[in-house]
């Protein structure tokens, strides 16, 4: 199996909370689970434009200008450059850091990535 399908349940799950959140009007929790969804798929280039397009409804929903267009730079940052292996590991993903920093990883996205470890990606 492939990185890719080793994770999709994870950012699924992820993306999964981050509706339910939205649709309860909980934003900022919402957001926090798009985090943990770039997080974990960042390093699929399938995951990884999928967690930037939903950041950027995310914005659009509520109104976000800066994040939204931010996002639109990240969709064609993660669809250009994942395949070639130019993700910062840990990076949220948000407007409000640098697409090219690499951030500290949580103990449970940690375990979980290395649970989904493949060598042939």
């Amino acid at each position: 199996m492939s990185f890719t399908s080793n994770v999709a349940p994870f950012v699924k799950r992820e993306l999964s909370a981050a509706n339910a959140l939205m649709d309860e009007g909980r934003m900022a929790e919402a957001f926090k689970h798009l985090e943990d969804a770039h997080v974990l798929g960042q390093r699929s280039t399938k995951w990884h434009v999928l967690s930037h397009i939903r950041m950027l409804r995310w914005a659009i929903r509520n109104r976000q200008h800066r994040e939204a267009l931010g996002q639109l730079f990240r969709i064609v940052g993660a669809a250009t450059k994942t395949v070639v292996g130019l993700v910062p590991t840990g990076n949220t993903g948000g407007s409000n850091v640098s697409p090219f920093k690499p951030m500290p990883l949580s103990e449970r996205n940690r375990e979980i990535l290395q649970s989904v470890e493949v060598n042939d990606d």
